[in-house]
């Protein structure tokens, strides 16, 4: 089955105990992590996302449903998904997982660093790339890798539909805007996340134990955040 098929899950709470659920998921699993950690962009953040702990089955498969949660409740109409290596390959095979578990069996790719030069050959691994494509990654810091992505599914003949990640960390990319909104502004394409910081605020707002970590968090969001 592919297509546009967007039935919301029964089992589906409201869409902020959603994103509250991840949130704790993730903290369970210690990908979100609280205290000081220096970004790609060379920032230091009191807060921080690891995809790569989520590396046991349950916890991949159990992320796969928040992926495919997020997506089905975005409405955006997809064909496949696919994921940039490396990181990605994880997390398109958990998504598409997800996806089936909801009744929706949709087919996924993934692309090689290297193009290979023997069997298939290539660099795309997995179901051809045609369609309405969404790419999944954990979290988009300057957006390289997604445009990256972009480009290579175009050069494909097929069309980007939305990029999907984990959180929205909501802060300045190169400009003024930040760099979820720079990439939907430059491709006109929607960046779909199943959290954003404003989740992350509310939960060490409510959380007495990661009340210390909000003063933090606000600095660093006056100092380099967007609305």
């Amino acid at each position: 089955m592919t297509g546009a098929f967007f039935a919301l899950s029964p089992a589906m709470s409201s869409e902020n105990n959603f994103r509250q659920q991840f949130l704790q998921f993730a903290l369970s699993c210690d990908a979100l992590r609280f205290g000081e950690f220096k970004t790609k962009s060379g920032r230091l953040s009191p807060y921080f996302f690891n995809s790569g702990q989520f590396n046991t089955g349950e916890a991949l498969s159990a992320l796969g449903g928040y992926f495919a949660e997020a997506l089905l409740a975005s409405k955006v109409p997809f064909d496949l998904v696919f994921g940039p290596a490396y990181k990605g390959i994880a997390l398109v095979s958990a998504l598409a997982i997800g996806l089936a578990q909801k009744g929706h069996n949709v087919p996924f790719a993934h692309d090689r660093k290297e193009a290979k030069d023997h069997g298939e050959g290539g660099i795309i691994v997995g179901a051809p790339l045609k369609g309405r494509v969404v790419i999944v990654d954990d979290v988009i810091t300057d957006g390289a890798a997604k445009r990256a992505s972009i480009e290579l599914i175009r050069s494909h003949g097929a069309t980007p539909a939305a990029v999907l990640i984990m959180v929205d960390r909501m802060e300045r990319g190169s400009g003024s805007r930040s760099a979820v909104q720079e990439l939907e502004a430059d491709y006109g394409i929607p960046v779909i996340s199943i959290a954003s910081l404003n989740d992350v605020m509310t939960m060490v707002s409510n959380d007495p134990k990661l009340m210390e970590f909000k003063p933090k968090i606000d600095a660093y969001r006056n100092q380099y955040g967007v609305a």
